[in-house]
């Protein structure tokens, strides 16, 4: 495919500022409208190395308010972003509604010049590619418009620009010995290119090619793609919100399957059990936390349940003898205003661990399937999409090597009212109760089916759910203890084997 396109395409200088006024003026408009109607843009410069992406970049944003976009420049080489899942450092720079990021450079590292490198494994290169695509797929299902285009030169013309570069001492950094070596290896490179983008090339983010030898040509390209794509996506979403009113709502699905009710909630264990286990439990977890930070193995734990369920508590004696320099307790409300302007996805990314540490969700992504779904907070169409989302996100951070389990503290209704009492009686207990607590509880049916299908289409054998069966304290925080201390010893095992 590459190897087909016209590379030679120019044009004059009176059709390219003709060309570059008006679109111009039309993008700083689009621009506009995009802001007004809360539409977040991704434009990704890719491509061929001396293709020309810093200057191309340069002259679009000639036209846009500096107000209402950010330029990302992804760095290969940041320390802090190879600590952590290669999509970490993307997620963490998503636009918000009515912004616009453009990236020089890209996600696509992974799959293109660390492939190239030998850095990405042919054996993990299917695997990167299904994490591109449901990155990609998860935000435009929000929202998001993704422009990706594709800066394409030949060989000779990528030698001269590196010769031009190398020969001058303020240039000559931004020339590596890698990018000789693709220059040397130039069909082998384009080659890999080529499969990128077909494998990647999709309705909802197309990749646009942009012959690049003319610079005045591929200027006018990219400023045209780009007024073109926002027009479309400005008129598609009108035409959706109008059939949209037209349509009557769709009930929800039922979905029960019953799994709370069959938990063995009478499960316990005495006070000198309890402290017998917890002293043997919290020994072997902080010898266990000094081994994670030097195999450099990160660790995720989300936690969910009812309203006074014990999540605080299981925290508490999780962390007591865990060095605080290596975890973060993420407690998690609802979302603020700039929170709300983003993926629901985009607040927990930005708190995931790096590798060698550990994040605690007290309350976790899984808002989305429970509250915001029975409250009305997201829609339909958002939940049901959510379970996919949710087990691609756990499937990503579980590929970097990350430990990822949840649990649900379960207790019945008539202990969690025990519970609301004693705090609403007790002075030092009464700022863990609120009215909302006790609105939560009218709907406690309605929870139920939600965690039951939440737990079902969840529970995967990389991130898995653990029903803990709480009326007990003493045997929830045990079992909490000894399920994360297992599977720490797991992973140990499976990462000094390999």
């Amino acid at each position: 495919m590459l190897e087909k396109i016209d590379l030679s395409k120019k044009v004059n200088k009176e059709t390219y500022k003709k060309v570059v006024e008006e679109e111009g003026a039309r993008l700083g408009l689009l621009q506009r409208e995009c802001k007004a109607a809360g539409i977040p843009v991704m434009i990704v410069f890719d491509g061929m190395g001396a293709a020309g992406k810093g200057v191309q970049i340069n002259r679009l944003i000639q036209a846009l308010d500096p107000r209402g976009f950010s330029v990302y420049a992804s760095n290969s080489s940041n320390e802090e972003a190879k600590m952590r899942p290669f999509l970490w450092q993307f997620w963490t720079q998503i636009p918000a509604k009515g912004r616009i990021t453009i990236f020089d450079k890209s996600w696509y590292q992974s799959v293109q010049k660390d492939r190239f490198d030998g850095l990405t494994k042919e054996k993990d290169l299917q695997g990167a590619y299904q994490d591109i695509m449901s990155f990609e797929k998860q935000l435009t299902d929000d929202g998001m418009v993704i422009i990706k285009l594709f800066l394409h030169i030949s060989q000779e013309e990528q030698k001269k620009r590196c010769k031009k570069l190398s020969d001058s001492k303020e240039t000559a950094w931004r020339v590596a010995k890698q990018d000789w070596k693709r220059n040397k290896e130039y069909d082998e490179y384009l080659k890999i290119n080529e499969e990128m983008l077909e494998n990647t090339d999709t309705e909802y983010a197309p990749w646009t090619i942009i012959e690049a030898t003319d610079k005045d040509y591929a200027a006018m390209k990219i400023l045209t793609t780009v007024t073109t794509r926002l027009a479309y996506e400005l008129e598609r979403r009108k035409e959706k919100k109008e059939k949209t009113k037209a349509q009557a709502v769709r009930p929800s699905e039922r979905f029960h399957n019953g799994v709370l009710s069959g938990v063995d909630l009478s499960k316990s264990l005495t006070k000198e059990q309890y402290k017998k286990e917890l002293s043997k439990l919290q020994k072997k977890l902080d010898t266990l936390h000094s081994e994670l930070y030097r195999l450099r193995i990160p660790v995720v734990l989300g936690f969910e349940g009812w309203d006074a369920g014990g999540k605080g508590g299981a925290i508490k004696r999780l962390t007591s003898h865990l060095d605080p320099r290596g975890y973060q307790v993420n407690p998690t409300a609802s979302p603020n205003d700039i929170e709300k302007v983003h993926h629901y996805l985009w607040r927990f990314w930005n708190n995931m661990p790096k590798a060698g540490h550990v994040a605690i969700f007290d309350r976790t992504w899984y808002g989305r399937v429970m509250v915001e779904r029975i409250e009305g907070f997201c829609t339909e169409e958002e939940w049901k999409r959510a379970y996919q989302e949710i087990n691609e996100m756990e499937s990503h951070l579980a590929n970097f090597g990350a430990v990822v389990l949840k649990f649900w503290l379960h207790i019945d209704k008539d202990e969690q009212e025990r519970r609301f009492k004693e705090r609403m009686e007790i002075p030092e207990k009464q700022w863990k109760i609120t009215d909302e607590d006790w609105r939560n509880r009218e709907k406690w049916d309605q929870y139920e089916e939600a965690v039951d299908e939440m737990l079902v289409r969840t529970s995967t054998t990389y991130a898995p759910w653990i029903v803990v069966e709480g009326n007990n304290k003493y045997y929830a925080r045990v079992k909490v203890l000894k399920t994360v201390v297992e599977a720490l010893e797991k992973k140990i095992e499976e990462v000094k084997k390999s």
